[in-house]
């Protein structure tokens, strides 16, 4: 099997646009349901194209060496303009003054999304 399956995710926990210039943090619990890989992409909410930074790719996913899970295997992903000390690993850069959104795909997914047992944290701003 090689589905794909996206989640857009582009309010905060609180209902407010994401805002570039702002510092996010995703929870992902552990066991996220994709039995392939799974990936976080950040995009430009106005032109809908992965967003523009000085970062070589906005992205996070299940492959990635460098990332870091959790003493349970969870997964925290952070957002903003810069980088959380110590989160560096699992951060992508937004744009001051540009509001975004993020795309959840999961390659292969498992039962665990369809039936709702799984599912990512809201996203909540951080100050």
């Amino acid at each position: 099997m090689n589905d794909e399956l996206q989640h857009i995710i582009s309010y905060d926990s609180k209902g407010n646009l994401l805002e570039g210039g702002k510092k996010y943090k995703l929870h992902l619990p552990p066991d996220i349901p994709a039995s392939d890989f799974w990936s976080i992409i950040v995009y430009d909410a106005h032109s809908q194209l992965i967003i523009n930074t000085d970062q070589s790719w906005p992205s996070v996913f299940s492959s990635y060496k460098d990332l870091v899970l959790n003493n349970d295997n969870s997964v925290d992903v952070w957002f903003g303009p810069d980088p959380v000390f110590g989160k560096e690993s699992n951060w992508i850069k937004t744009e001051h003054g540009k509001q975004w959104y993020m795309t959840l795909r999961l390659y292969s997914p498992l039962e665990s999304w369809f039936n709702k047992k799984w599912q990512p944290a809201p996203i909540e701003e951080i100050t």
